[in-house]
């Protein structure tokens, strides 16, 4: 190994049009005694789920440090001590003219801002602290992506889709601006070659397509850049980066998978609406996690299921879909279905926190400990459409900015205020207001 290798953290491996980009190694280190640490990045990731949570498995009775995992919080127990509950907390823009509460919380989940009621196009709501976040990210280019929107569901762009809420309203959460939603990508294999095999600015169009007439694996096209570079590293480098392809390859595999079960050239038999959202989920929450690891992109959305979703969670033993149990006319049957399918968000939600605590970041603590994973959904009771009393979770320490490992219970504070603190933890300058009735920080988020 050569003692004098210092990478920058911004190396890239090339190869046949492909560009990838590489961990925080060792090597990008200082190296020099009392050299200063480089500016740890700080992350924010959003899991939204749809149609509330049955609150009454959700919400510990215990407060600050004093608090027991519940039976829908039970997923939770690996990283209990990294997680922020919060209760009591109420996003009144959300609240629809008349009826329509999924779509226009939905509109006002990261926005705060009241949705004009429409089914035509001229919907308007506002931007969501995510886009806030990421255009400040942009305007430093501290990052090759501001941000990156993901979901399993696709869903229409246009028309009703909830009592006279237009589409974009439930089925995006990110807003660029009032009459920009962003869209999501919802093909795993979509995200995975736009983060790490479809950006090479000095790749020709030939050697691109050559790429993929081949039809390899992206790290048979770096694998010379690799090579190389693997002369010049230590052991434990070495290790991070065998590890790096090892989950890079696992990652293809599965999004390649995925790819296999939808429509070819051939139609044959139509394909079903049966997408496994067991595998969908796992390998979204996988590209989140190498793209925070590779400082590819600090913000990333997901949507769990589109507003109002009619899912049914056939693998979980439910033959209802999950909105018309979400009503649940307070009958037994239908909270055990609710609770089954929110404990599920909740292990899903709680794999994404474990990846990012399984991974290193560039000043030796975890990718969870700088990031702030944000989980909630557009209402709290289905059957009633709460607005207030929403199910929130934060997962992380954000750099310092949260400290986890405790519930906290507010009375009816706005949520544009936890958004006004996360905005603030990000480094967005000039926030002291947000949405339709943001005032001013959280209190009570560090102890």
């Amino acid at each position: 190994m050569s003692k004098k290798l210092q990478l920058s953290r911004r190396t890239f491996l090339r190869g046949a049009g492909t560009l990838m980009a590489l961990p925080v190694l060792e090597s990008m280190l200082p190296r020099a005694a009392g050299a200063a640490m480089p500016s740890t990045p700080r992350r924010l990731a959003v899991f939204y789920t749809p149609n509330g949570i049955h609150m009454p498995k959700w919400t510990p009775t215990g407060t600050g440090t004093n608090w027991e995992l519940t039976p829908t919080l039970q997923p939770l127990a690996p990283v209990k001590n990294d997680v922020l509950v919060l209760s009591g907390l109420a996003n009144d823009p959300g609240r629809p003219d008349g009826d329509g509460h999924h779509a226009a919380a939905t509109a006002a989940f990261l926005s705060c801002t009241k949705a004009f009621k429409t089914e035509g196009t001229d919907f308007r709501a506002g931007i969501s602290m995510d886009q806030v976040i990421a255009n400040h990210l942009a305007s430093a280019k501290a990052t090759r992506l501001a941000s990156l929107e993901l979901g399993n569901d696709a869903g229409k762009g246009i028309g009703n889709c909830d009592s006279g809420y237009a589409c974009p309203y439930a089925n995006n959460i990110a807003w660029a601006g009032p009459t920009t939603p962003v869209a999501k990508e919802t093909r795993p294999k979509a995200v995975f070659d736009r983060l790490f095999a479809g950006y090479d600015p000095g790749a020709t169009q030939a050697s691109v397509e050559k790429r993929k007439a081949y039809g390899k694996s992206i790290i048979d096209f770096v694998r010379d850049d690799a090579t190389a570079l693997k002369t010049q590293l230590g052991a434990s480098d070495l290790r991070k980066l065998d590890e790096y392809f090892t989950g890079v390859r696992d990652l293809e595999k599965q999004v390649e998978a995925i790819e296999a079960e939808g429509p070819s050239c051939n139609p044959g038999v139509a394909p079903g609406n049966d997408e496994d959202p067991r595998v969908k989920t796992k390998a979204m929450m996988d590209l989140i996690v190498l793209a925070f690891q590779c400082d590819l992109t600090r913000v990333a959305t997901f949507m769990l299921a589109n507003a109002r979703s009619l899912k049914v969670y056939g693998f979980l033993g439910l033959t209802g879909g999950h909105h018309t149990y979400s009503h649940h006319q307070m009958l037994q049957s239908n909270y055990d279905a609710l609770a089954t399918i929110d404990r599920w968000e909740v292990e899903q939600y709680a794999y994404l926190l474990q990846r990012l605590k399984g991974t290193k970041d560039v000043d030796g603590k975890t990718l969870l400990d700088n990031s702030m994973v944000y989980f909630s959904s557009e209402i709290a009771d289905g059957n009633s459409h709460e607005h207030k009393n929403l199910p929130v979770l934060i997962g992380g320490s954000g750099g310092g900015a949260l400290t986890p490992g405790r519930h906290v219970r507010y009375n009816a504070a706005p949520l544009a205020n936890l958004y006004i603190s996360l905005m603030q933890a990000m480094g967005v300058p000039g926030i002291s207001s947000f949405g339709d009735n943001g005032t001013g920080p959280l209190s009570g988020l560090k102890a």
